[in-house]
């Protein structure tokens, strides 16, 4: 049995598979109407969303399966205190696949643990979500022909925003890349994931505070709202909320051939003229996620012909329990006190533990 909780949980080879999946679904979706027939996907999110719920039920539907599930927390038995395991245990029992969204950074990997059928992380708090990176890829692939040798521009919420989060792992793996990160202070990219996707590969990166003064650079501008409920301080959001904001002006010292890429929903980021412009992409992006998430069913599911062989990653990194406590309020270890307190090694010189939920480093 497989899940995908993280981008990297697919090899280059295996997403490459599944975009020319996704490729010919669009083509002949004639083809594939009945591949999913008598199949169930429950669709398990505990914070609102639209493209991704909705092009997840929309994926099923269209491959002539069946969807249940719920769009809130509160319409489910975690309003009464439910955990996510025993949830998952009682939904794996009612579905052939789940596709979970949760609000708390860690609960698919607990989801995954208890779970007899597949889990597709549809997003969890401010951590990953490899289900709009593989759309972002599509995109990239359709729109700029290639993944090696480009400079990509990730602007706005680098610090919360999981699509950064999981984008920047998946484009590290090929060749020439290189990233312009552009954020206020507060809200730059996590320490972790600069060490574990860049800086530990030797790429190639800048930071800026400045949109204005890297635009003319990038060959991708991947854009990225300001999370309010990602802020335990509204203060705090009202004073970051209008940091980065993509005009029609600063398009005007872009390249000719730039991509304006960004994953949805929009606030006041992106101005609505810059919607017009032939080099935005984000309303095409969101329709390739149909498609992608299709593939990703069929390939769950064993669905594939001739699918890329798969060879699971030995993770030798030793896990400790019980040794340190992850004080990250953002953690499903915040509000599941049931569950064990484990922190993986990830630096080994320097003897930094990792939580092995949401990946935020030991405290003594």
């Amino acid at each position: 049995m497989r899940h995908l909780i993280n981008i990297l949980d697919l090899s280059v080879d295996e997403i490459d598979k599944l975009i020319d999946v996704a490729d010919d679904i669009m083509a002949n979706p004639d083809k594939y109407n009945e591949v999913c027939r008598h199949k169930i996907l429950a669709t398990l999110f505990y914070e609102p969303s639209t493209r991704t719920r909705l092009s997840f039920e929309s994926a099923m539907m269209s491959l002539g399966g069946n969807v249940l599930g719920f769009s809130e927390a509160t319409s489910s038995s975690a309003s009464k205190g439910e955990t996510v395991a025993d949830t998952i245990e009682m939904v794996s029992g009612y579905a052939d696949i789940i596709a979970m969204r949760h609000p708390k950074e860690g609960a698919p990997i607990v989801a995954a643990m208890h779970s007899t059928v597949s889990v597709i992380n549809a997003g969890d708090g401010g951590h990953y979500h490899p289900t709009q990176t593989l759309t972002d890829l599509m995109t990239i692939r359709h729109e700029k022909g290639r993944f090696d040798n480009l400079t990509i521009g990730l602007c706005g919420d680098l610090k919360f925003g999981r699509t950064v989060h999981s984008l920047i792992g998946a484009m590290a793996r090929y060749e020439g890349v290189r990233f312009v990160l552009i954020s206020p202070e507060a809200l730059r990219l996590p320490g972790f994931v600069k060490h574990e996707y860049i800086t530990s590969k030797g790429i190639s990166y800048e930071e800026s505070e400045s949109l204005e003064e890297v635009i003319g650079k990038l060959d991708i501008l991947y854009m990225t709202r300001i999370q309010r409920e990602r802020f335990v301080s509204e203060d705090e959001y009202l004073a970051l909320k209008d940091s980065c904001i993509l005009t029609a002006e600063k398009m005007k010292s872009a390249k000719p051939d730039m991509i304006v890429m960004h994953p949805l929903p929009r606030v006041n980021e992106i101005e609505v003229a810059v919607d017009s412009d032939q080099r935005a992409c984000y309303f095409k992006q969101a329709h390739y996620g149909r498609y992608v998430r299709m593939a990703l069913i069929m390939k769950l599911l064993g669905l594939i012909e001739n699918d890329v062989p798969y060879t699971p990653a030995e993770d030798k990194k030793p896990i400790v329990y019980g040794v340190y406590t992850c004080r990250n309020p953002r953690c499903i270890t915040s509000i599941e006190h049931e569950l064990p307190q484990a922190f993986k090694l990830a630096d080994k010189e320097n003897s930094i533990y990792r939580c092995v939920y949401c990946e935020t480093r030991q405290n003594r």
